[in-house]
């Protein structure tokens, strides 16, 4: 433990004996597979899942399918690779990364560790600002459905979508104050329940419209050039779904501060690799039945929200339930991908000023004589700061889903599969043009040229954007 005397690591290697503390001194880890499973499905399946019937229907049933496959293949394989880096040298008793800078300056150096910062406190920013804008659209959904329900569906119901962001805001102020992950297990929870909920009844939506006979015209290679779209605009948006369909499966970039939570024995690593394992198959599943089953009601004119495809009208009351249970999973999962970067700047101001009462105190907060929370000053202001510039930026930028799309492109091939293959060829000291060498390198250049494809719809996509945009007058 460094910076404490002997008697101070005498102390609190006792109570880690009676189970108090990890071996790095940290409060005992609680995590199990479950858990951690729970974590990931919160991170992984987002709102996007509602967009793969679009994506499908840009690839066709061919290229939809085998690009859901392969990508799923490649975020277990390239997940599992970094699940291994958790500790350095021995996977039982090596030090702890307890996140994925950690992990990348332990096996790859300084210049790699900051360049790593950058792209995934960026990325997970970014999240945080779409999920944003993606919850607000939800809640003027319901607004709007409830509108056209009680004035008929000639009414102009357009509603703006500012005081729902604000008014997310200011709830995401008060989950903000739980103080970390090992807190945070009962939303990611409820989170992934939602998930499962409005992705079934989106899935259930489109199987009622196929055996209805009102299905749409499918084609095994998906959008046609000259009936649907044009050639270039057919590149651009097999390009943009590329992008959409890997950037679903990426969640590397909380990847190592989930597995942070986990308890030991047995070992980490093997009960991550389990909990990948959970996630990415179930995600699978689900990823597939909304692609296949949302391509098969609207044919090659999907769009992009799949709900929004079965129009505002009847059966409002499960469009509605729908995109409330949306809401309460990007609530949720907000949280999740704003908790690394919550937790870097205090780690940073625990280590500028570790005798400080502003960033060291807790405060609890009792109901008579059991502490319900506790908090904390530094927390309560950086974290309100925080939420609060997100949702300035969120109103500013209604068409950061497009940007959105970008950071994505940009962040998938670094964040979870370049990092990744790079520390387990270093960790494991795998020979230099042996085959195993060359085949990892191939997977990382493979996803490399994907990245860039994707960045060049998304780029596109900005671009359009742009031109109708106008900041803080966003109505839906």
């Amino acid at each position: 433990m460094v910076g404490t005397t002997d008697e101070e690591f005498a102390v609190s290697y006792k109570f880690s004996d009676e189970g108090e503390f990890d071996d790095d001194g940290r409060p005992k880890r609680t995590g199990t597979v479950w858990t951690a499973s729970a974590h990931i499905i919160t991170a992984i399946i987002g709102s996007g899942v509602l967009s793969l019937a679009w994506g499908t229907a840009q690839l066709g049933w061919i290229g939809g399918l085998a690009t859901l496959v392969i990508f799923s293949g490649i975020t277990l394989y390239t997940s599992n690779l970094l699940a291994d880096c958790y500790r350095s040298s021995d996977p039982v008793n090596g030090k702890r990364n307890s996140t994925y800078m950690e992990q990348v300056q332990a096996n790859l150096g300084r210049l790699n560790c900051i360049a790593c910062g950058i792209v995934q406190y960026a990325n997970l920013s970014g999240m945080v600002i779409g999920y944003t804008i993606t919850a607000s659209i939800s809640m003027v959904a319901v607004h709007k459905s409830n509108c056209f329900h009680r004035k008929g569906h000639e009414a102009s119901c357009k509603f703006s979508s500012n005081p729902y962001m604000i008014g997310l805001g200011i709830f995401e102020i008060f989950l903000s104050q739980i103080p970390n992950f090992h807190k945070l297990t009962w939303l990611s929870t409820v989170a992934a329940i939602m998930s499962f909920g409005y992705a079934s009844i989106g899935i259930g939506l489109a199987l009622a419209r196929i055996i209805s006979g009102h299905g749409g015209t499918t084609t095994l290679t998906g959008v046609e050039v000259g009936i649907d779209v044009s050639a270039s605009d057919k590149i651009f948006r097999v390009f943009r779904a590329l992008g959409d369909i890997a950037f679903a499966y990426s969640f590397s970039q909380v990847l190592v501060e989930i597995q942070d939570t986990i308890k030991s024995p047995p070992a980490e690593n093997k009960v991550m690799k389990k909990a990948n394992t959970i996630a990415v198959f179930t995600t699978t599943i689900f990823y597939m039945m909304c692609g296949c089953f949302g391509y098969a009601a609207f044919g090659n004119s999907a769009p992009g929200n799949m709900l929004t495809g079965f129009g505002f009208y009847e059966p409002f009351w499960l469009v509605d339930l729908a995109n409330i249970f949306i809401v309460i999973h990007l609530v949720g999962a907000y949280q999740v991908f704003a908790q690394p970067v919550y937790s870097k700047m205090e780690s940073w101001a625990s280590e500028k000023w570790p005798n400080s009462m502003f960033v060291k105190a807790e405060y609890p907060i009792r109901v008579g004589t059991k502490t319900v929370m506790s908090f904390n000053l530094l927390r309560l202001t950086w974290r309100t700061l925080f939420v609060v510039v997100i949702t300035t930026l969120a109103m500013a930028m209604p068409f950061f889903n497009d940007i959105l799309a970008l950071l994505g492109s940009i962040g998938f091939w670094p964040l979870t599969v370049y990092f990744p293959v790079r520390m387990y060829i270093a960790k494991n000291k795998i020979k230099r043009w042996s085959l195993r060498w060359l085949m990892l390198q191939l997977l990382s250049l493979v996803c490399l040229l994907v990245s860039l494809a994707a960045a060049c719809g998304s780029i596109q996509g900005v671009g359009e954007a742009l031109q109708t945009s106008k900041p803080f007058q966003f109505k839906v």
